[in-house]
């Protein structure tokens, strides 16, 4: 039965109880029906619509409080600006509703002095029985009930730390770039409020790549790292320098060099050698000595090239023909690698490393046999941990040579997963190859200068390998207020959860194949982490990277930070979902992004739940 049938019925009923009471003669049976008749409408007929205001309170009150909420979320102060993002959001929100009309003149949203959103509202319910007569009483109701509703929400009860751990390596490239960057921006416009007080709201932004890089922070971080010592001489043979005009393909081999002054069983050295280049950098004992020629004992160079031009030759000081440096303060220790660049006369040595001994305060020798003749300036730069440039042997056992970079890597020992200071505990170093260089994307500490944190956003590049695990840990450190003697200001405040939200959201691929040992990309980094002629020739020492991620974030939450983890086109890799939903801090904060679209989706969700503004009344 419908509602207009059912009243029609009950409007029958009425009429034949009236005629029954009418044809009773008993004057107070007729009194008391008059009295009562009101009150039986009301209970029989008016409660349908009191019923349906009742509905309608509720669901003004769910629309008042969103309402409310996105007043309170937008970044206005001004009373005019606050009742014009409130009515709008209350507008929209009753859409839903039918037969509601809004009573703006009665509606307000109202900023206090303690920041909170003060919200009123107003709306008229069309009546289903409003045309209703009672003769002699005329309508028994109005057209519309009018329905009210009150809230209050605190614009901020905390102080609001995030740090964005943003994967920028080389599988980000292209659109996902792009996506992120806009997704990013979307979060922090959400999160950093235009007021900062009497609540502060800041987002620091940690891109990773092969590493994180830490700019001007990094001797901070990890240790000043030691430099040059200026070159005075390098020297290595006696006497002056002979010109060789002949070189026969003969055993034993004959050299010519008129008048070069020589004795039998000098040790010699030859450079810029065309032709027969197998003489030049290599030592040999000479025989048969006459005035203008000499033999290489026991060479036989009947297969070597065929000597054109003229070269050089000298006899060494030393029987290895080793150069001594003079470089007064050097620091190299004894069997320790050394590196040169800037050397005029013996340029053969710059960009080259050699193991140096006969160690003395000012002076050392190198493996190498001399050739040239020194003439001014180079550097003398160590090239062990520490120091601006550092050798090692990779996984095939070659020499390998890297210089510092800004990036850093992860601490070891028992301080890998804390954020102590890094004056108790330095972080690593990070000697990157040139194929898998420092990231240009720099971390940038707490801020609450919107526009700043997005121009560095929109400089997001994508290049490299993927060493999460050290962004995940950097993560942390941008909220810790351990970390206040690298941050100064910018760092995280007192841990104190009544006073100040921290959240770290982590974002990945997934793709996390980059572990280090001494700074260098460690044997057991796994595909995708550049060339293994660059790694070193040692394992990480605190693990697979996912397993440093795991325990950085059980840390982390240990100290009460929020951990929101995103998960953007995850590459197909239980390991990358273990750390997906292992590291967040419940299921609620994982969140999985197919598109550019539900990245934005996802990061503008988790920046609405970090800001989370509590409705008081």
């Amino acid at each position: 039965m419908g509602l207009s049938a059912w009243i029609d019925g009950m409007g029958r009923g009425l009429r034949a109880f009236t005629r029954r009471l009418a044809d009773d003669a008993r004057g107070n049976v007729a009194m008391l029906f008059g009295l009562s008749l009101p009150v039986l409408v009301l209970m029989t007929v008016g409660g349908v619509d009191i019923h349906r205001a009742s509905t309608v309170r509720v669901n003004l009150q769910d629309a008042l409080d969103a309402a409310a909420l996105s007043a309170a979320r937008s970044p206005y102060t001004a009373a005019p600006d606050i009742q014009r993002v409130g009515l709008a959001a209350l507008r929209a929100n009753l859409k839903a509703y039918p037969d509601i009309i809004l009573r703006e003149t009665d509606t307000s949203f109202v900023l206090n002095s303690d920041d909170v959103v003060i919200a009123s509202s107003r709306v008229d319910v069309k009546t289903l029985v409003a045309n209703l007569f009672l003769p002699p009483y005329g309508k028994f109701m109005d057209d519309y009930l009018p329905v009210g509703a009150h809230s209050e929400v605190d614009r901020s009860s905390r102080n609001i730390e995030v740090a964005l751990v943003l994967d920028t390596t080389g599988s980000m490239a292209g659109q996902k770039i792009i996506d992120l960057r806009a997704a990013a921006k979307d979060l922090v416009d959400i999160v950093v409020q235009d007021l900062q007080t009497p609540w502060y709201s800041r987002v620091a932004i940690v891109p990773y790549s092969m590493a994180v890089n830490v700019d001007s922070y990094a001797d901070s971080a990890r240790g000043s790292i030691i430099g040059s010592t200026n070159i005075t001489n390098i020297s290595w043979y006696t006497g002056v320098p002979g010109t060789v005009t002949r070189a026969t393909r003969a055993n034993p081999a004959v050299i010519t060099a008129s008048r070069h002054g020589f004795s039998n069983g000098d040790k010699v050295a030859f450079w810029n050698a065309a032709g027969m280049t197998e003489l030049n950098g290599v030592s040999f004992t000479i025989s048969n000595v006459t005035a203008n020629t000499f033999r290489l004992s026991g060479v036989d160079s009947r297969n070597w090239g065929t000597f054109s031009g003229t070269a050089s030759v000298a006899v060494c000081a030393r029987s290895d023909c080793n150069p001594t440096v003079t470089a007064p303060g050097h620091g190299i220790p004894n069997n320790g690698y050394v590196y040169f660049t800037d050397i005029v006369g013996m340029t053969q040595l710059n960009t080259q490393t050699h193991r140096a001994s006969n160690i003395t305060a000012n002076t050392y020798t190198i493996d190498t046999v001399g050739a040239r003749s020194y003439l001014s300036g180079g550097r003398s730069w160590c090239a062990q941990q520490g120091c601006t440039w550092f050798a090692f042997e990779n996984v095939y056992d070659d020499l390998v040579t890297h210089r510092v970079s800004t990036c850093v890597t992860e601490r070891t020992g028992r301080n890998a997963y804390t954020d102590v200071s890094p004056t108790s505990a330095r972080v690593g170093r990070n000697y990157p190859s040139t194929s898998n260089p420092c990231l240009t994307n720099t971390l940038r500490p707490l801020s609450s200068n919107k526009a700043a944190i997005k121009a560095n956003i929109d400089t997001l590049a994508a290049a490299g390998s993927t060493g999460g695990h050290i962004g995940v840990g950097w993560g942390w450190y941008a909220v810790s207020p351990n970390f206040s003697t690298l941050f100064g200001s910018s760092a995280g405040g007192a841990y104190n959860t009544a006073d100040t939200l921290k959240a770290v959201v982590i974002m990945t691929d997934g793709e996390y194949n980059s572990g280090y040992c001494n700074g260098v990309i460690s044997a057991d980094s796994t595909t995708g982490s550049g060339s293994p002629s660059q790694h070193i020739n040692c394992n990480a020492p605190n693990g697979h990277p996912f397993d440093q991620s795991l325990a950085m974030c059980t840390a982390m939450k240990a100290a009460g930070v929020i951990v929101y983890t995103v998960g953007f086109q995850v590459v197909n890799d239980q390991r990358a979902r273990d750390l997906i939903n292992g590291c967040a801090t419940s299921a609620s904060h994982v969140y999985l992004a197919d598109s550019g679209a539900s990245l934005r989706t996802a990061f503008a969700a988790i920046g609405r739940d970090i800001s989370q503004l509590r409705i008081s009344r």
